[in-house]
């Protein structure tokens, strides 16, 4: 047995079939709820994987996009995938056509499994992505959605065999993670299964010491018993999401889902289902929750709740202030990582606005010189760096893999885009992620493909994008835009509409500020500084 995801999880099953491993609350207003044991969900994979690998016709390797709202559907097809030793690729259900005609085609996807209300964004893709032969529709699609021919997934998984039956796999199984990338267009990080265990999923044991052999999980596990449940509440389409899945089921434990994130539900899963630990992103997440247990959801009982934690966004200090308020036994913890490093460290208590976004990092993080590798001086800035259990680069990107995936000594190295400090106690202070990136809500937006977009309007001559701080959002996404000189009067409606044709929905500059003229260096370069100062003042 190696340290491969699904031969892990198998282990687990083995140990506790009759353990209840997922709950799913549907949609709200349906009241519809699904239980799986880890028996039941095992089956249920094995169906799907024995499928894909059937009369889907899809060979050890290949890759299955994940084109889905949260679901029984979602894990399910993950697990599958491992199981067949084929390769999960998690596709951003707010693309549009152009974004997944991008990613379809550059992750090489041979299958597509996707949501029924997905279905006119699929077909207007289907034309251009020659290498996706086999799709599996989950639901009825709406009326008048276009002809697409696929597999209802309750016909694939009723044809497939619920045992397993699977060869050996190995460590170095690949699990693709897609990101943005910093033109905005997708990138694919290429995760060894056994590295994206130990830097991702904490080698089995986030809070002690990971296992030292991989029959160790289940040993660990049947010597516990069950009475946690792990409530991830953004999309399972953002790595975090599966992985803190993943997480408890090294742990023998439950997963609560919810199809959508709707503040209210969530509070009445947490309450009937005695959920221990809430996963969300930043402020966004956080803070309507806050108004929920204000308002129609006062007094809900949150007693079985340990912790919530937010990966991807900072809760910052003011909304975790409030939230402490009326929820004080909770612990909230600011976790830091991304698709390329898995865990990188956690927030200290003193992080603010007066100190900065302060981390205690794990012996695995430095703060390098960019240019040579080496630690930077105490105070001076630097480039976040993670060694050992690393990704093994992009997917079909050699030149972006060769600038931030090196090699020092024996170790293998990922070159963070986060600018950062270090100080003399080691507590990093980071300085920005990404030179221009706005994270808003947990969505990573980069300037560059929303100024492509505004700028292919006939009436824009220039735009700058930049990111305006946002009491909800942490960023609002803005733009400064030149007209031309014979061009009409544009409003924010118009510009919107333009964008949407081009562009998910949250990349879309939510306020516009009309400018004479755009200001750039001598050489073209653009000025972000002068552009956040005007979008702030507009």
């Amino acid at each position: 047995m190696e340290y491969n995801l699904a031969d892990l999880f198998e282990s687990v099953v083995d140990v506790v079939p009759d353990r209840e491993a997922l709950v799913y609350i549907d949609h709200p207003g349906t009241g519809a709820v699904r239980r799986l044991t880890y028996a039941g969900l095992d089956a249920a994979a094995n169906r799907i994987a024995h499928h894909l690998t059937g009369d889907g016709g899809l060979r050890r390797g290949e890759h299955v996009g994940l084109h889905l709202y949260n679901g029984v559907e979602y894990l399910q097809t993950v697990l599958a995938c491992l199981k067949a030793r084929l390769v999960p690729v998690n596709v951003n259900y707010r693309y549009v056509k152009e974004e997944l005609v991008y990613l379809y085609r550059d992750a090489d996807l041979a299958a597509l499994v996707f949501d029924a209300e997905f279905t006119e964004r699929v077909a207007a893709a289907l034309p251009r992505t020659e290498r996706l032969r086999h799709l599996i529709r989950v639901g009825a699609p709406p009326a008048g959605a276009p002809e697409v021919e696929a597999v209802r997934f309750e016909e694939a998984e009723a044809a497939g065999s619920p045992g397993r039956g699977f060869g050996p796999r190995s460590a170095d199984d690949l699990f693709i993670i897609y990101t943005g990338g910093t033109t905005g267009m997708p990138k694919g990080v290429m995760w060894r299964q056994e590295d994206l265990f130990f830097a991702g999923l904490f080698g089995g044991e986030p809070s002690g010491e990971p296992v030292k052999r991989p029959e160790e999980l289940a040993e660990r596990v049947a010597a516990g018993g069950p009475g946690l449940t792990f409530f991830p509440a953004p999309p399972l389409m953002h790595g975090t999401s599966t992985l803190t899945s993943f997480i408890a089921f090294n742990y023998g434990q439950r997963v609560a889902l919810h199809r959508k994130y709707v503040p209210e539900e969530v509070l009445r899963t947490i309450e009937r289902e005695k959920v221990s630990s809430v996963s969300l992103v930043g402020d966004a997440m956080l803070r309507p929750l806050i108004d929920a247990l204000r308002g129609p959801l006062r007094g809900t009982d949150l007693s079985s709740l340990f912790s919530v934690s937010s990966s991807g966004a900072i809760m910052s200090e003011t909304v975790r202030a409030q939230f402490q308020e009326l929820v004080p036994d909770v612990l909230l913890l600011n976790n830091f990582g991304s698709s390329e490093s898995g865990s990188n460290g956690r927030a200290t208590d003193d992080s603010g606005p007066d100190k900065g976004f302060r981390l205690e990092v794990n012996e695995r993080t430095q703060v390098v010189d960019p240019a040579t590798h080496e630690p930077v001086p105490v105070g001076e800035p630097g480039r976040l760096a993670q060694r050992g259990h690393v990704p093994l680069g992009y997917y079909n990107d050699p030149a972006k893999t060769a600038e931030t995936f090196f090699r020092k000594g024996d170790e293998r190295w990922v070159l963070l885009g986060d600018m950062a400090t270090v100080d003399e106690n080691g507590i990093v202070t980071v300085l920005g992620r990404g030179s221009q990136c706005i994270n808003t809500g947990g969505e990573k937006v980069y300037p560059e493909e929303v100024e492509q977009a505004l700028k292919s309007h006939p009436d824009v001559y220039d735009a700058l994008v930049t990111g305006v701080p946002d009491e909800r959002w942490g960023s609002r996404v803005t733009a400064v835009v030149q007209l031309r000189p014979e061009a009409p009067v544009l409003d924010l409606a118009s510009v919107q509409s333009h964008c949407r044709a081009l562009l998910a929905g949250y990349k879309i500059p939510r306020a516009v500020v009309f400018t004479d003229r755009v200001q750039r260096s001598p050489s073209g370069k653009a000025d972000y500084r002068w552009a956040k100062t005007v979008a702030a003042e507009g």
